[in-house]
């Protein structure tokens, strides 16, 4: 609806005008009244054949050409023919018959708002994109666990084991509901606020950067121990860059990398595995495996002037004058970092075939749970425990290799954690850019982002900007990772809390939605409960990093933050020159379909979309099977018309099912992407699932 300022119903034009539509910019405020709500009646065919489709003609001259601040003169023109609600001048048009647009032939396959310009990817290469990241902290965990746990650091490994079994079912659960990309983003959206949803997303945003940042860095710590001249810090650049230009090319040409890397890096970790204990039950030597038992440090590690190591300095004690709980639990605490890249599977679930991503979770699960506390477990066969905790730059299994099978392995040991760690950084480029498509999709981030080159149709933009912040952060800091590391701790828990929030909102306010996967109540409740209590234990263990994160995450918070507040109402002096802009932004129409004519259900979809869109044109779309519509739906949105009066609400009743090749159709014909159309939760007995609709979104209401 929207009368002008002046009290006249005609619309103003652009981004100015005044209230005689003449077009002279007399008021800058002219954006904030879109003009009159219309109503239309669409007649679709359920078989996809071509029929006339009645239309109103306010419709046909403004609606469709994508911008809802049009004035035609037309619309007054065929006035013969249209009735009134209410019964006075100023009521919204109710569908005349004198003009058409054909709506038949119902499009057979539902395209998504994301994802469809690419290669799907099958079990195997998405395993491998995840798996990398997800194998790779086992360099690191296994000494940062002994260092806290000491000999209890297996049972540490075992108990995260268990939640990460625990997160399956919950991700899973998400995932089988709402498979689309996000992650914690994307279950937060559906089910509170866009707000509260960019917050998480910023979580994960900072978790990918410090990821690639600290993975490259690592590996080419690595790769400087079998090639001296290479020093690590250039070539830390020159791998992100790598990586860059290999998303570039296209995430199918990446997961193939990732896949190669993946397998070597599993063929790596069976022979440790299954070589270190054939060599150990082999020569019977138990002797550092009963002295870690007992607590026993020989003294040629002991620090002092005959120490023969330097690897058992004090700080690697921390596990001595504490029981077993307290090991236990803060051992827990660094054995989380274990599972960092579980997360990103829901990341790019719609680049994934059908039933891929629950597979995904299962087969990351059984690699963590049989190679970590195995790997734990050897570890203090072969070393002290002082020697494990002070390894703390991740070089612990390569001095197990060599112990257990000789320098050849110690090698080879160091050449896979080169590789795997580089597939780390694969994995961070393909999470962020299937998470900031899908932000900037629903316009929390800028609009460029989404821009694909002709080439390989992939986002460039994302990238190359993605490239540039993490090496800027790494020349910021010095090119000293500690910092990014705790970061990326925090940062990796809270994503992981908030996704278990996500799937208990999911629960509760979604309960009808359908889904193939259901994680029980208590499991989910477990779950969280786990998270946060390694989340502070690591806080505890060390508190420099909290006040680290909350830098890095206000930064990124408020650069979303700013792409909300973007349109609200300028000063006058302003208002002149943005006013255009501001035009722009809001008027892109959002769609909701409603399936009641109940007032307070329809304000509460208004209430939302007002509160979370960036828009003041709502389109109510009502598809019913009957020969006529309900009688009182355009008397109730006429009405919202009217107590809305800085938002333009137009009916448009369709008269066939509601089906996903409806809602294809009416996203190409009124020009409405499918994420700003939105539909109150499903009913579990319907037959259509939300991804089958190709990303629509659910409204939340209060």
């Amino acid at each position: 609806m929207g009368k002008s300022k002046d009290g006249s119903s005609e619309p103003l034009l652009g981004g100015g005008g005044d209230s005689s539509g003449s077009g002279n910019v007399s008021n800058p405020y002219s954006f904030m009244y879109p003009g009159k709500g219309q109503q239309s009646s669409l007649r679709l065919s359920s078989d996809g054949n071509d029929l006339p489709n009645v239309l109103s003609t306010s419709y046909n001259n403004m609606a469709l050409n994508g911008d809802p601040h049009s004035n035609n003169n037309n619309n007054n023109n065929n006035n013969n023919n249209h009735n009134t609600v209410g019964g006075d001048d100023e009521s919204p048009l109710i569908g005349t018959t004198d003009e058409n647009l054909n709506l038949g032939g119902l499009p057979t396959k539902v395209k998504k708002i994301d994802g469809t310009s690419e290669h799907k990817i099958g079990q195997l290469l998405a395993t491998a994109i995840c798996g990398n990241d997800i194998t790779s902290s086992i360099f690191y965990t296994s000494s940062l666990c002994t260092a806290a746990a000491g000999i209890y650091a297996p049972i540490s490994l075992l108990i995260v084991c268990f939640v990460l079994y625990l997160f399956r079912k919950v991700y899973g659960e998400v995932g089988s509901a709402l498979p689309l990309n996000g992650g914690a983003y994307n279950v937060l959206l559906n089910t509170t606020s866009k707000h509260i949803a960019s917050l998480a997303a910023a979580l994960t945003m900072i978790s990918y950067v410090a990821t690639a940042v600290v993975s490259a860095f690592t590996a080419m710590k690595y790769f400087e121990g079998l090639v001296p001249s290479i020093s690590d810090k250039p070539s830390t650049v020159v791998l992100l860059a790598i990586f860059a230009a290999l998303n570039l090319i296209g995430i199918g040409e990446s997961a193939i990398v990732a896949f190669i890397i993946f397998v070597f890096h599993m063929i790596t970790l069976l022979v440790l595995v299954f070589g270190g204990y054939g060599i150990f039950f082999y020569k019977h030597d138990w002797s550092v495996l009963v002295d870690n038992i007992h607590g026993r440090t020989p003294p040629n590690l002991m620090p002092g002037v005959n120490a023969t190591s330097d690897a058992c300095s004090p700080d690697s004690f921390t596990w001595q004058g504490h029981n077993f709980a307290y090991n236990i639990y803060f051992g827990f605490g660094a054995a989380m970092l274990g599972v960092t890249g579980f997360e990103t599977s829901s990341n790019f679930i719609e680049q994934q075939e059908q039933g891929v991503f629950p597979k995904t979770l299962r087969n990351m699960w059984a690699i963590v749970t049989f190679f970590n506390p195995l790997i734990g477990l050897l570890n203090l066969c072969f070393l002290h425990i002082c020697e494990i905790a002070g390894s703390t730059d991740g070089g612990v299994l390569a001095t197990v290799a060599r112990k257990s099978l000789g320098e050849w392995f110690a090698i080879w040991i160091s050449i896979d954690a080169c590789l795997v760690l580089s597939g780390s950084v694969i994995t961070s480029y393909v999470g962020v850019i299937g998470l900031v498509r899908r932000m900037a999709l629903d316009r929390c981030l800028p609009q460029f982002l989404l821009i694909e080159n002709p080439w390989r149709k992939t986002n460039h933009f994302i990238i190359v900007l993605f490239f540039c912040i993490c090496t800027s952060l790494f020349i910021i800091s010095d090119f000293d990772t500690t910092v990014l590391a705790g970061v990326y701790t925090i940062a990796f828990l809270g994503v992981m809390s908030l996704f278990a929030i996500g799937n208990m909102l999911l629960k509760y306010k979604r309960s009808s939605l359908k889904r193939e996967i259901k994680s029980p109540w208590l499991g989910v409740i477990f779950s969280l409960c786990f998270v946060l209590t390694a989340l502070v234990a690591n806080i505890i263990g060390d508190p420099s990093t909290v006040a680290y994160f909350a830098i890095y995450f206000v930064v990124t918070a408020m650069i979303i933050m700013v792409m909300f507040i973007r349109a609200k109402r300028p000063r006058e002096r302003l208002a002149n020159w943005i006013g255009q802009a501001i035009t722009k932004i809001n008027s892109q129409s959002v769609v909701f379909f409603a399936s009641k004519e109940d007032p307070a259900y329809l304000n509460k979809a208004i209430l939302y979309i007002r509160d979370n869109e960036q828009t003041n044109w709502i389109r109510i779309v009502h598809c019913y099977d009957s020969e006529n519509p309900p009688s009182n739906i355009a008397e109730n949105v006429a009405f919202l018309d009217k107590i809305y009066p800085k938002i333009r609400i137009d009916l448009i009743t369709v008269a066939s099912p509601f089906t996903s090749q409806v809602v294809e159709k009416l996203s190409e014909t009124l020009d409405v992407p499918k994420n700003f159309m939105f539909i109150a939760c499903p009913k579990s007995h319907l037959p259509l699932t939300i991804g089958e609709l190709g990303g629509v979104r659910m409204i939340t209401f209060y």
